[in-house]
């Protein structure tokens, strides 16, 4: 049995918290305010769920999840996440987060940004560019026709192969983008973003996507 560890227990985290409970996983939910404001969704996931701090949510899991804002990826403590893979989730909006020139001008990705920091953790970026109701709504079983794809990049090669099974096994197939300094082919305004693609769409939208920012 796999624990997932949640670094924020939102829209995102919630719904591969499901996924994850119904592929039989048990998982520790954390949020910035504290676990006490778990309750509610703890008992909604039943005894395969737990919430803790973050710290803990990171020792804890076998897999990761970091699903918070961008602007916030620099107060998450290292030590806890050392070793762990990790999927990030996250996007940049400029708006949401404040401008961040080195994401902006494209001298690092997201994930990279995530990776710098957690140092001695395997980022894997995934679940982007998919909306968290459709985490549930539109997974199928392996081998399914026309069955969606998810995106996933990161420059540890067994920690893709880990994150591929888990997204294999609570219902999408997977397209290996490449290091993370090649995440920027799904990030927010690129083809493949938010599309409900098949793996071999989602390949040609990949190979179209132009560089958001160099500007």
């Amino acid at each position: 049995m796999t624990t997932i560890g949640f670094i924020g227990s939102g829209n995102i985290g919630s719904s591969i918290a499901r996924a994850a409970i119904a592929r039989g996983d048990e998982v520790v939910l954390s949020n910035s305010r504290g676990p006490e404001t778990l309750a509610g969704l703890v008992a909604e996931l039943g005894p395969r769920a737990r919430a803790a701090t973050t710290a803990e949510a990171a020792r804890a899991g076998d897999l990761l999840v970091v699903t918070i804002p961008f602007g916030a990826i620099n107060q998450l403590p290292v030590e806890p996440f050392v070793g762990k893979i990790v999927m990030d989730t996250n996007n940049y909006y400029p708006e949401r987060d404040g401008v961040f020139d080195e994401v902006e001008n494209g001298a690092i990705t997201v994930s990279g940004v995530l990776q710098r920091h957690l140092v001695g953790s395997r980022i894997v970026k995934a679940f982007n560019h998919i909306q968290a109701m459709q985490i549930l709504s539109t997974a199928t079983p392996s081998g399914t026709p026309g069955r969606r794809a998810l995106a996933i990049a990161g420059d540890d090669e067994p920690a893709k192969k880990a994150v591929a099974d888990f997204i294999d096994g609570i219902g999408f197939d997977t397209v290996d983008v490449g290091r993370l300094s090649e995440s920027w082919r799904i990030d927010v305004g690129t083809p493949g973003y938010g599309a409900e693609l098949t793996a071999a769409e989602l390949e040609a939208a990949l190979a179209a996507s132009v560089r958001p920012g160099r500007r």
